[in-house]
């Protein structure tokens, strides 16, 4: 169970990207645009459907954030985000990534919104194997 692996990462990737692209993308089918189309065509506002969506898109987001920012601190992801940024900088002076686009550059932002988040996700796990150090947010003071 607390074994971390390239696949526990992946999957920390896959829900963050998930709660990031449900949130908003630029293909049009996103938590954002359907409010906007239901607003702008009806005229009739919220639907009990999209309240309850945006609560559960809510906490998706209050657990990425608070993970990640107990995980890294600010200067941690100060770090963090100059480390993804100079490597998208990187692979577009390599050609890898097209950001010719505004929609390729909001893909590209998603994308590396989704690995910053996965990375705080994950950076206690990294942090021990890496030092034998582990992170301790709360104790139980549990006697038996």
């Amino acid at each position: 169970m607390n074994k971390f692996n390239f696949v526990s990462f992946g999957l920390r990737f896959v829900a963050a990207a998930a709660i990031v692209l449900l949130t908003y993308n630029p293909s049009g089918y996103s938590y954002f645009h359907w409010v906007q189309n239901s607003l702008a065509s009806t005229g009739a506002g919220f639907g009990a459907e999209q309240a309850f969506s945006g609560v559960v898109i809510l906490i998706g987001w209050a657990v990425l954030l608070t993970s990640t920012l107990k995980a890294l601190g600010a200067f941690g992801l100060i770090l963090a985000s100059a480390f993804i940024g100079t490597f998208v900088w990187l692979m577009t002076s390599y050609g890898l990534f097209e950001v010719e686009t505004s929609t390729a550059i909001t893909w590209t932002a998603l994308v590396s919104l989704s690995a910053l988040l996965a990375i705080g996700m994950s950076w206690s796990h990294i942090r021990r194997r890496l030092s034998g150090q582990v992170d301790v947010d709360e104790v139980n003071d549990i006697q038996d």
